[in-house]
């Protein structure tokens, strides 16, 4: 069954922390790739960050290096946005998501072809 549940989010002030988990059936866990989308109203869908789960390598969109990490339990089929130094311009609907290719962000984000319905996260200022 191809099924990707989200939880976590909710809505925290500027500089405060979230972190969301993502548990996928094994059938979509290994495709190889999962990961996050992001789209905020009258905003163009813009990928977040990817890992593959075979390897643990990851990529980052540039706007949130250094403040998101993904990370992956592999025995639980598991993956995990932890959200830090939150902004108000990172609130947006966040969706789980898996591809199988992700040998960078855009090819992830181009690729993409199972996904969840999505968390609102919203940063006041």
């Amino acid at each position: 069954q191809r099924q990707l549940l989200q939880s976590g989010g909710g809505s925290v002030q500027g500089g405060g922390s979230l972190r969301l988990s993502c548990a996928a059936s094994i059938y979509t866990y290994r495709r190889n790739c999962m990961g996050w989308f992001r789209q905020a109203p009258g905003k163009e869908r813009e990928g977040v960050a990817v890992i593959a789960t075979g390897d643990g390598s990851t990529h980052y969109a540039d706007s949130v290096k250094g403040r998101f990490t993904i990370s992956q339990d592999y025995a639980k089929n598991t993956v995990y946005l932890q959200m830090s130094s939150l902004k108000p311009e990172d609130t947006a609907r966040y969706y789980c998501a898996a591809a199988q290719s992700c040998w960078s962000l855009a090819s992830f984000d181009a690729n993409i072809d199972y996904w969840g319905v999505g968390t609102l996260i919203t940063i006041s200022s």
